[in-house]
């Protein structure tokens, strides 16, 4: 019988619980709006008291926006620190949960923990290094290689690299740390701030879209040339409602690498290479039961 994991995947606006053992063994799926921290972790924990007491599980993932304390021995390990969210900076979400449930428990970011999920069981399957970003309220890479996200000082923020500008294009950007970065530029909310439209009312053919695939083209060239992925997927909800985005990345990263080292054999299977993920909207709350599956392993 497969193992039975809890996971949750605390996003900007929602999280969504899943009690799981894959993709194809969801047993329960709730989801808790992401209002203060805490009512939004006492409504979680509402959720994983019931699951605990009907059915148990044996691990608990955690999949969180970030930014995040990971490393270990810190005293504020598990916690989100430096974030753009409103109250939830130096929040404990991973010690406050793992304590309750007496499990092993993993915490890392929600795009880590995709990447982690389509590594295990979607479209990086087989491959050792890959790249998923998502293009969404914000923009976010999990960076994997070697089977693991990467980590130094802390944890991959490539949503925040700086990228050559769309010719022509002075607008200083969205983001409140870095202005112009990826996520200030790319972003659903960078979208809306430039035109003062909701990204939805906007036709295809709007010049904001071939700016956001400029951005991501960008950040795309920095991680090929940076951490070599076997495979870039991009997923999220500016990228899935908005599919020309990916063929103009396409395009676009084949153009800036201009035949550079390995280009010219990427270029020859671009479709391949950048990709949506496999798993759709499943890739985040997945990646929390990713996470719950490596903490059992390594328990």
């Amino acid at each position: 019988m497969s193992v039975l994991a809890a996971g949750v995947e605390l996003g900007g606006t929602k999280c969504v619980c899943v009690l799981a053992t894959g993709p194809g063994g969801v047993v329960a799926e709730e989801r808790v709006p992401t209002t203060s921290p805490e009512e939004t972790l006492s409504a979680i924990e509402r959720v994983l008291d019931r699951w605990q007491a009907e059915s148990g599980f044996a691990a608990l993932g955690l999949a969180c926006f970030g930014p995040l304390q990971l490393k270990p021995g810190a005293p504020d390990y598990g916690y989100i620190t430096a974030t753009t969210k409103p109250g939830w900076r130096n929040t404990d979400v991973a010690r406050r949960l793992g304590s309750r449930y007496g499990v092993p428990t993993a915490i890392d970011t929600d795009v880590s923990g995709a990447a982690l999920a389509e590594g295990r069981w979607g479209g990086a399957q087989g491959l050792s290094s890959h790249a998923y970003i998502t293009v969404g309220t914000g923009v976010g890479a999990g960076i994997i290689v070697n089977g693991r996200p990467v980590m130094g000082i802390g944890h991959a923020e490539a949503g925040h690299m700086r990228v050559p500008r769309f010719p022509g294009d002075d607008w200083k950007g969205a983001c409140t740390f870095h202005g112009d970065c990826v996520e200030g530029l790319a972003s659903g909310f960078a979208v809306e701030q430039r035109t003062g439209r909701n990204g939805g009312e906007l036709p295809a053919d709007h010049v904001v879209w071939s700016m956001v695939a400029h951005a991501i083209a960008g950040l795309c060239h920095n991680l090929v040339m940076g951490s070599v992925p076997e495979r870039i997927l991009i997923g999220g909800g500016v990228a899935t409602k908005q599919p020309q985005i990916l063929p103009m990345v396409r395009a676009m990263l084949v153009e800036s690498l201009a035949g550079y080292g390995d280009a010219v054999a990427l270029s020859s299977q671009i479709e391949r290479y950048i990709a949506p993920p496999a798993l759709g909207d499943q890739a985040g709350p997945m990646g929390a039961i990713a996470l719950a599956m490596d903490a059992l392993a390594a328990a």
